[in-house]
């Protein structure tokens, strides 16, 4: 099949190498100039496992492709995705600016049968307005079909290609045709490819996504209860996990939720249903505290110090990224965590496998970087654990010891056991499982 893709951000460049894989010829569409050749050098402008392999693959076999050209794309393709930002406004609501752009657009350029995607993330209603912006413009047949994506940063490639499910809303039998081929050799291990009417797709994504951002944010606040009574939220988690009602999976507390999604989704569908009329209070709680549990970190550094002046005092942070296997820190608790620490006197330096180059980019985050996870330690006071990637997880615990003024971690993910903690004799702060406290034995200088 022949595919479209506009947009080469994170979703349109997974969705576009991934039809590419499966053998369709898909043209990705882009206006960003210095994208655009990056990606015809071969280069992928975002870290995503397993993407580049496919990319480079595909690409050098002719059946990924790119430009800066709309009407060359609906031109060529039977098929046109729409994989567009659609970045939250002051309000929370999400701006559909981009998308209803390129609808009235195609619109102008249609000569022959399209089906139109929205792969973006968009709120109820969004397919009659791409379907009003395109039918203002021309007579020719057209259908708009919703069909989110469902991709984890750092497994989407995984997700796309073993799909747990597709949604796909569309009232048309031949758009429910064309889809239905479409989609047909990424779930030949029988994975259900569900259709329902456009409306019931788009609140679809933001209701999966929504759930689990409350699930997240019920075990912190378990979390933090346990820590009042003494319970430890790893025994909690594991005895309601798995109760077959609830699931093992999004019960780990933290920090908080980040990233491209959720923060962006809860805050989308709060705003929608405020605009029906409806107040979601559920969503109004996770948002609120989600935006306190990024501070609570730092809550125990002050309690730790008994002071607010942390002049004087240097952090190391391993990890940046919202989550693991990710360059992304689009609301990662990270930048929250160094911002409150700054403006409590302190210095921070971080290390990071893939987002320090983001974190440059982002600009207004003054840090030192290291080199590796060890070379932020010397001279710092503290260590701060914030993200959790594997090499972050069997550290040698001797050598932070000894590169730190005091053996003393906050462990914002839960990623070290407490009795290994114990016997390397650390003061340890996590999440939900009490305080180890040891005599700090200062490090010379």
């Amino acid at each position: 099949m022949k595919i479209a893709v506009v947009g080469t951000g994170y979703v349109g460049l997974v969705t576009g190498t991934c039809f590419a894989e499966a053998g369709n010829d898909v043209l990705c569409v882009d206006n960003n100039q210095e994208k655009l050749a990056m990606l015809r050098a071969g280069q992928v402008p975002i870290y995503e496992p397993g993407l580049e392999t496919l990319f480079e693959r595909n690409t050098k076999e002719g059946r990924l492709s790119f430009t800066d050209s709309l009407p060359d794309a609906v031109k060529f393709a039977e098929i046109i995705f729409l994989a567009l930002p659609t970045p939250p406004t002051e309000d929370g609501s999400a701006d559909l600016k981009y998308v209803l752009g390129v609808a009235n657009e195609i619109g102008t350029l249609l000569e022959d049968y399209r089906v139109i995607v929205n792969k973006s993330t968009v709120p109820v209603g969004t397919a009659d307005k791409v379907r009003a912006a395109v039918a203002a413009h021309t007579d020719v047949e057209f259908d708009v079909v919703s069909n989110p994506e469902f991709l984890r940063e750092g497994y989407a490639v995984q997700d796309f290609m073993k799909p747990e499910r597709i949604v796909v809303g569309a009232s048309s039998d031949r758009a429910i045709e064309v889809m239905r081929r479409l989609y047909k050799p990424f779930v030949m291990s029988g994975n259900p490819v569900i259709f329902m009417d456009e409306r019931s797709a788009e609140v679809t994504k933001y209701a999966a996504n929504a759930f689990l951002a409350t699930k997240i944010t019920f075990m912190n606040e378990i979390a933090n209860l346990c820590e009042r009574v003494g319970a430890d939220v790893d025994n909690v988690r594991r005895g309601v996990g798995t109760d077959s009602r609830i699931g093992k999976r999004f019960l780990f507390p933290g920090v908080g939720y980040g990233g491209s999604c959720f923060p962006k989704d809860v805050s989308a569908l709060f705003k929608t249903s405020s605009q029906y009329d409806y107040q979601f209070q559920i969503l109004d709680s996770v948002m609120k505290v989600n935006e306190r549990q990024k501070e609570i970190m730092v809550d125990k550094i002050v309690s730790h110090y008994q002071s607010s002046d942390l002049t004087g005092k240097t952090f190391a942070i391993w990890g940046l990224a919202f989550k693991p296997n990710t360059d992304d820190i689009r609301e990662a608790p990270s930048l929250v965590i160094i911002k409150k620490l700054q403006e409590l006197g302190a210095k921070v330096k971080a290390y990071d496998p893939e987002a320090m180059e983001s974190v440059q980019k982002y600009g207004n985050v003054d840090i030192e970087y290291g080199t590796n996870q060890y070379d932020v330690l010397g001279g710092a006071d503290a260590l701060l654990v914030v993200t959790e990637w594997n090499e972050f997880r069997t550290p040698d615990f001797s050598r932070i010891k000894a590169s730190l003024k005091s053996p003393l971690i906050f462990d914002g993910r839960n990623v070290y056991d407490l009795p290994t903690i114990e016997e390397n004799g650390f003061t340890y702060y996590s999440v939900g499982r009490g305080t180890i406290t040891q005599a700090e034995e200062t490090v010379s200088e």
